[in-house]
Parts: structure tokens; sequence; C-alpha cells
């Protein structure tokens, strides 16, 4: 990437909040060291100075797992079925989410190839409307199921999301049912889900299939929980562990199966695709 063209796509640099950096600076949130550009993007969108992971796009993430990528499903769109409207209008949303993305969904869908191991592949994107699950991500996610049952496939969704879009309201909610249904079948065909949880990943997302997987992998330091820290301090009426929605808390607890760093999620996603897809294959020899 030359210098012009990041400033052509600078929409895809690592997501720094608050800085006062220059645009070509990119100032960590998390220890506040100022690196060039080039620096974190050679890093796979990772600060090297404290390892923190910047949240990155659905087509950055796809780059960094797989060897090729084919979309399946890219002409779904949402409609308006309750004309919802709060601040604007959901059709003015998704305008606005289509135009940021260049998709109408906040998913991308398809079969991948991770080091020559075909799987289907869906990545969420926070971009779009903060990655909310609707009835067109429903239906990506139900429709990718399908297809690596036919071809038996694993199967790999990469989460960040806020949860269920409210604009669709039951119509949403609906989708949680419905993709963990059809999880079940592929449980069923004794096919493998290994669910990737990156931050944030909350709501409806994390209430569902995201954390139905047979192995539960987080990128370090992201948040994951259901309802923000306040909501449950507010509910049950005591003080919170400190960190006890990170990544690392939930490992330590027994709520997810790794934490693995993003240099290394590629390499581990085909080592336990191709172990469990393969032990699937093997027919036990009676005796």
């Amino acid at each position: 990437m030359s210098f012009s063209d990041f400033f052509k796509t600078k929409k895809t640099e690592p997501r720094a909040q608050n800085s006062d950096a220059p645009s070509h600076w990119i100032k960590c949130p998390s220890c506040g060291a100022l690196m060039y550009y080039k620096e974190i993007f050679s890093q796979s969108h990772v600060c090297p100075k404290c390892n923190y992971h910047f949240r990155i796009s659905a087509s950055e993430r796809i780059g960094l797992l797989c060897d090729s990528f084919k979309e399946f499903d890219k002409e779904l769109r949402p409609i308006d079925p309750l004309e919802f409207v709060d601040k604007k209008s959901y059709k003015k949303r998704i305008q606005e989410g289509e135009a940021k993305t260049g998709r109408a969904s906040s998913i991308i869908a398809g079969e991948a190839f991770i080091n020559g191991l075909g799987v289907q592949l869906v990545v969420f994107d926070f971009d779009f409307m903060g990655g909310s699950l609707g009835s067109v991500e429903g239906e990506k996610i139900v429709r990718a199921i399908n297809r690596a049952i036919t071809s038996r496939q694993a199967l790999i969704i990469c989460s960040t999301s806020g949860g269920a879009r409210m604009q669709e309201s039951t119509f949403s909610l609906m989708q949680m049912a419905k993709t963990s249904a059809a999880l079940n079948k592929l449980s069923e065909a004794k096919l493998p889900f290994i669910s990737v949880l990156s931050d944030p990943t909350f709501g409806g997302v994390s209430a569902s299939f995201a954390f139905l997987g047979d192995i539960i992998i987080a990128e370090p330091g992201a948040i994951i929980g259901f309802a923000g820290p306040r909501v449950i301090k507010q509910t049950i009426g005591a003080d919170l562990p400190q960190g006890f929605q990170t990544a690392e808390f939930l490992l330590e607890h027994g709520l997810i199966d790794m934490v693995v760093e993003r240099k290394d999620l590629k390499k581990t996603l085909f080592d336990l695709c191709k172990f469990l897809t393969q032990k699937n294959e093997v027919q036990p020899v009676l005796y």
C-alpha cells in the first residue's frame, strides 16, 4: 500500500478513539504509544508495544484468515417490515451502513480456503449498524450452515456485534432461535462449528450462536457479554469484578476455550478444522 493509497482507504485504518494524532499516525488507545500506520498494518492491526488488538473490518479479517474467499448471498437485503423510525428511519440507517461498508448487511458469508482447507466462513462487520443481527444476517448464517452440511465442511463464525437489531424487533430476535436450530443440524451431521469472538460481542449474538461453538476462541482483550457492566450492576445491585467481561476473565472461569492472538488465528483455525473434520471421516474399528 502506497502512502497515497492509505488516505484513499482511510476507513480501513485501526480505530483509535479520541486520538489527536495526525491521520497517518496511530495512537494506541491502550498504552498511548504513537506509531506510524504501516507499523500497525504489518502486525495484523495489533499494537507492537502492548499487544492491543485494534478493531478491523470484515474484509480485513477475511484477508488475514483466508487464501481465497467466494462470497455467497450478497444480493440479500433487509426490508423495513415495521416502518421503524426513531431519530432516523430504518431505511436511512441501512443506506448509511451500505455507504460506509459497501454492503447491505453486517455480515459476509461464503466459502473460504485456509491453508488450502475449505470451510464455510461468516464474518461480522461492526461498521454496519454495530454488527447487529437482523433477518438477513440470520438467513445468511443458516445458508452457510446448510452449505457446510452439504459440502461436509467446518463452519467458522467471527462475531463482533452489539446484539439483535432493535429496528426489526421480534424479527431480529427470531434469528437467535433460527440460527441455534440450524446449528443443531450441523451437530447432528457431526461437523464442527468454531466460534471466534472479537471486540465487542454482546446481546443476542452472544446469547445464541456465538456461545454454541464446539470450540469458542476469543481475541486478547475482547469485551464479551450480554449487557453492559452498568446495566448488570443496576440489575443485581452488587459491585462487579474488575475486567469481568474480558476474554481473559472468561477463559479463567471456563466460559471460552482459548484466547488466541490475531497473528496465530489462521494457523489455529486450520489445525482445528483439519483435525475435527478428518476425525469425522475415520470409521471406528470394533474388536
